[in-house]
């Protein structure tokens, strides 16, 4: 078992012993082994590994997208493991913003609609317009996903999971399909959401030199967690370099 670094403040998630198994027949496939993990409120935590390493399947159980087979899990107060799928729906819509490496958009509507759908199932959405300008993209209101770049369409897709004022915000590969330059342009608006909303962010990656942004950088690998490390400082997205 990983022995955890410790953070100062109080967790908002608190995993301990959490594993998840897939069933395919007669073969069962262990996606997740023992894991213990504390993410703080406001903490910016990079998820590092190799491709099949656990990392989307722990940020989809934390996400409440799936339930773990194995051990517990709780945000606040929410008990994710023996939650209904009711009220993981609810805790999805209510306190979680997802954000992935293709940017599933709306073909047919611009990236002002494109946010506005989420803020009708928001309990308190800032404006359409502030979750744009968040990403600098008020240019770009009325345009189509046709017409924006790869990391135009990203920021779109950040924006329509900020607009209902997440206090946790997943993504996954965030920069998976963009380019070098764009992918770091990408990297500094969520580090930005993170630093001025105080939304807590979790960041899946296999690449090392975005570790250098996170707060904390937990290493996972054939399910397992090997290690937590802590950060001395924060890089700004400006500084990495791969």
């Amino acid at each position: 078992m990983v022995a955890l670094a410790p953070s100062p403040l109080s967790p908002v998630f608190r995993a301990r012993g959490l594993g998840k198994t897939y069933h395919a027949g007669d073969v069962d496939v262990v996606a997740l082994r023992d894991v213990d993990l504390d993410i703080a409120a406001g903490e910016f935590v990079v998820l590092l590994g190799p491709s099949g390493s656990g990392k989307s399947t722990l940020l989809n159980i934390l996400g409440g997208l799936e339930v773990a087979t194995t051990g517990t899990l709780s945000y606040q107060d929410h008990d994710l493991t023996a939650a209904s799928d009711e009220a993981l729906t609810r805790y999805r819509r209510d306190h979680v913003g997802f954000v992935f490496q293709f940017y599933n958009l709306l073909p047919s509507l611009t990236a002002y609609e494109n946010v506005a759908l989420v803020t009708d199932i928001a309990a308190n959405p800032m404006s359409i317009d502030e979750a744009l300008e968040r990403v600098a993209l008020t240019a770009r209101r009325d345009h189509f996903p046709s017409q924006l770049s790869g990391g135009e369409q990203q920021r779109v897709a950040i924006a329509r999971a900020i607009v209902k004022r997440p206090q946790v915000l997943l993504c996954d590969e965030p920069t998976g399909a963009l380019d070098y330059a764009t992918g770091k342009l990408v990297l500094d608006v969520i580090s930005r959401i993170n630093l001025e909303l105080g939304t807590t962010a979790l960041v899946i990656t296999h690449n090392a030199a975005i570790a250098g942004m996170a707060d904390r950088v937990v290493y996972l690998a054939d399910g397992r967690v090997q290690r937590i490390a802590k950060n001395a400082r924060r890089v700004a997205s400006a500084e990495l370099a791969w």
